[in-house]
């Protein structure tokens, strides 16, 4: 049969990208298409982008697909950074009916927990048990928790309190491009974020994802907390690879 390959696509407030993964490997089968995400970013507008990326690749099989948004059987009840339309919307009978599959063949779950599916499997968080929380940093923060590998779906750690102020106000990676803060001036901010986290929980490890993770080495080294914290290996792949996983395996 050959290594077993999945087709997992990521839906950003910018950017809709996806491919086919391997599944064993937890890497990006071929190269990625990226389209730019549809503004306004309505359901039916972003659908029709995923069938044109899966219509790409002429895949046939099962579909992974991630959305900024709780998720829970099929249906989005948030809608963070993408068209408020999405909030009560059955995402997963739109992905079906616009790629032609049966309903079991979507599969649809939140962002950053596709992204800490990535991560658990193939990524930093292999092998590890205990409390793993995954805190992707962006436009907002994410987060993914597993206990001893399994996914604790939906968490919304981004929106705890921190001094009075949603937590991603201060502290998301957008809140350092938007002040113009070098890494040893945003690094106090994640810190008291982090701080704040481990007061409701104690992590054995904190997998710290999104786009500053490539930069990791500037700023983790300076954060004060009670919690190992280590960089997300898979970057921006792990939405694609955690969805693709999820959609062959049930992991969702």
């Amino acid at each position: 049969m050959g290594t077993a390959r999945g087709f997992g696509v990521d839906i950003g407030g910018s950017g809709i990208k996806g491919c086919p993964v391997d599944i064993e490997g937890g890497v990006l089968a071929e190269e990625r298409m990226r389209i730019p995400t549809p503004q306004p970013s309505t359901p039916s507008a972003v659908a029709d982008a995923v069938a044109e990326i899966v219509d790409k690749f002429s895949w046939t099989g099962p579909v992974g697909i991630t959305l900024p948004c709780v998720v829970k059987d099929g249906t989005a009840l948030t809608a963070a950074n993408i068209d408020k339309g999405w909030i009560g919307t059955d995402a997963q009978a739109l992905f079906a009916e616009r790629l032609g599959r049966a309903r079991e063949d979507v599969v649809v779950l939140n962002d950053a927990d596709a992204a800490g599916i990535a991560e658990m499997r193939a990524g930093a968080g292999a092998g590890h048990r205990g409390l793993v929380v995954v805190l992707t940093f962006g436009t907002g923060i994410g987060s993914a928790m597993f206990i001893d590998g399994r996914l604790v779906p939906n968490t919304e750690f981004g929106h705890i309190e921190v001094d009075g102020h949603d937590a991603e106000t201060q502290a998301a990676a957008s809140v350092k491009d938007e002040l113009d803060l070098s890494y040893p001036e945003w690094a106090p901010r994640v810190t008291r974020y982090v701080q704040a986290l481990e007061q409701f929980l104690w992590p054995d490890l904190i997998i710290a994802g999104g786009g500053v993770s490539k930069k990791g080495h500037k700023w983790i080294p300076l954060l004060e907390t009670r919690t190992p914290v280590v960089a997300a290996a898979l970057r921006n792949d792990a939405g694609i690879v955690g969805a693709a996983t999820a959609a062959t395996s049930g992991n969702a």
